[in-house]
């Protein structure tokens, strides 16, 4: 075989082999659909994902359904229990569902009341982190990464180069260090 033949033999076997490999990855539109289908709503619509799920992922395809759990802070999971992994689509915020009282999947309509309110927190202010428990407060200076109101969950650093953390603004300006209120 002259080598121009073995060139193109490997191209075409090269070009053959690309959609087998595509498919051991999640069809991202297909999963785009299935939220869109779970929240009721479509891309950029109020209760409804905020945008398209990034393409550039690379997800194992699932061997069985996906599950689109309810929303909870700003975001739906989506999750693959067989093979474990899973990502959170942020969701646009319903207002005006929420001000009438109507939760959407478990938002709850403390978070409408707190959409229109002023920040008490902005980017750069000193703040204290707090963890609170029954007998016990906890605290420790930061720096918010975001601005934010009373019950909006923002980021905050206790160091320059240290990881974000992820807390809710009190209102008293303090931040609620999540997972343990």
């Amino acid at each position: 075989m002259t080598p121009i033949f073995r060139h193109l033999a490997l191209a075409i076997a090269a070009t053959t082999a690309a959609p087998a490999a595509a498919q051991s990855f999640e069809d991202i539109e297909a999963l785009e659909h299935r939220v869109s289908a779970a929240l009721g709503a479509g891309i950029g619509e109020p209760g409804g994902p905020a945008r398209p799920i990034d393409r550039r992922l690379r997800l194992a395809a699932c061997p069985g359904p996906v599950s689109v759990e309810a929303p909870m802070l700003g975001a739906a999971t989506v999750r693959c229990e067989q093979l474990g992994w899973r990502i959170r689509v942020p969701v646009v915020r319903d207002d005006a569902a929420q001000a009438a009282g109507e939760s959407n999947w478990g938002a709850s309509p403390a978070a409408a009341r707190h959409a229109r309110v002023a920040p008490v927190v902005r980017r750069g202010d000193p703040v204290s982190l707090v963890v609170i428990s029954g007998s016990f407060t906890v605290s420790r200076q930061a720096v918010a990464d975001q601005d934010g109101a009373p019950g909006d969950r923002i980021r905050v650093r206790t160091e320059p180069r240290a990881a974000p953390i992820i807390g809710q603004v009190l209102p008293d300006g303090r931040i609620l260090m999540s997972g343990f209120n």
